[in-house]
């Protein structure tokens, strides 16, 4: 029976405590140097002004479609992150595509200039030795690089 009183007691007293900190009214004010302070007591100080708060339940079903709104929009920005990532490696990828190409055809643009003004054009043999071209050879090779240039480089 004590034990029950007990119990009954604390109850009533953890509730009374419970509810004596929520606070009713804060009181607003500023001092002498302009800083602003919120109690939850009156200061007396001229300054002093009440605020008012108002409380409301939280609506559950709100809160959840809110995060999972905010769960969305995340996802989709990852998802436009994510494909701006893959554009910017398919645009590198082919800037370097380009400059190969481009390189490549300076190439043969330098080779056909080899073959246009040198009276003498070689190339070189298994062996590392020169081999000089005749006129027939060197117009066959200057055939091809011409080809080459057209088939790969677009002016």
């Amino acid at each position: 029976m004590k034990g029950k009183r007990f119990l009954m007691g604390f109850a009533v007293l953890a509730m009374t405590v419970s509810t004596g900190s929520i606070a009713d009214e804060i009181y607003k004010w500023t001092d002498e140097q302009g800083n602003v302070h919120y109690e939850d007591r009156p200061t007396g100080s001229g300054s002093e002004e009440i605020v008012s708060l108002t409380y409301r339940r939280t609506n559950a079903s709100a809160l959840q479609q809110r995060v999972q709104t905010h769960l969305d929009s995340e996802a989709t920005r990852q998802e436009a992150r994510t494909a701006a990532a893959e554009e910017a490696k398919l645009a590198e990828a082919a800037a370097a595509e380009a400059a190969a190409m481009q390189k490549k055809c300076e190439s043969y643009r330098a080779r056909l200039q080899t073959l246009i003004q040198s009276r003498r054009v070689y190339r070189q043999d298994d062996n590392g030795e020169r081999v000089y071209l005749d006129e027939q050879a060197r117009q066959t090779a200057r055939q091809g690089v011409e080809e080459q240039i057209a088939e790969n480089c677009s002016s």
